[in-house]
């Protein structure tokens, strides 16, 4: 069993960047799972199953697998790698609602937990310490305010044609907020022996030290 860490928190506040620094520099392998639901997301899209009933038919042809590569996480939906097909404001507004399909989460949930099993990782979402890895040797519960959130988002896509306002992106942070919080499966939460961690008035290297350190204390 390897040294398994939790990281929780809302649409928008760093976890996986930060997760990802932090595991390079620990030795640890990354794992986003909000790339699988949004892999699943993508999958409704491109084939017209978005519909509860039309998405729950289709699970046993879609394949979603993790690949490290020198460390870096590669995501392969049907043996094609969409890594970066999967960020887009679409796919992520999306996956909030196929996250939120008990039989999607089920497809996923063993795949994780294999995972978190033969590695030492650091795995971040929005149900990692209450459901996914309940008995995780460290929980933190990671955040910011929707408003800077939604700056930091806006800043990392200002330079591309397709980059929604700032307002726009508000918006859509306080609806994911607000879906992740009162879906009936897995709602986002704090565990409650889960650290908060509040970034607000943090830089990004500030928040990985700290992770750091709190890891540290647990290896």
């Amino acid at each position: 069993m390897g040294i398994n860490i939790a990281v929780d928190g809302p649409a928008g506040a760093g976890k996986s960047s930060i997760a990802r620094e932090a595991s390079a520099r620990l030795g640890f392998i990354y794992v986003d799972t909000g790339a699988l639901y949004r892999s699943v997301a993508l999958y409704a899209l491109e084939n017209d199953v978005l519909e509860q009933d039309k998405l729950i038919q289709s699970l046993d042809k879609i394949n979603v697998e993790l690949k490290f590569i020198s460390g870096v996480q590669h995501v392969l939906l049907c043996g094609r790698d969409v890594s970066d097909k999967i960020r887009t404001p679409e796919v992520s507004m999306n996956a909030s609602k196929v996250s939120a399909v008990p039989e999607v989460r089920e497809f996923l949930f063993g795949l994780q937990q294999k995972i978190a099993a033969e590695n030492d990782i650091i795995m971040d979402g929005r149900d990692i310490g209450t459901v996914v890895l309940p008995n995780a040797d460290l929980k933190v519960f990671l955040t910011a305010s929707a408003e800077e959130r939604a700056k930091r988002r806006f800043l990392e896509m200002k330079d591309k044609p397709d980059c929604p306002s700032y307002e726009e992106i508000l918006e859509d942070i306080n609806k994911r907020d607000y879906n992740d919080m009162h879906r009936e499966t897995a709602p986002l939460k704090r565990a409650e022996d889960a650290v908060l961690l509040d970034t607000t008035e943090m830089t990004k290297a500030q928040v990985v030290e700290k992770l750091i350190s709190m890891i540290e204390g647990v290896r």
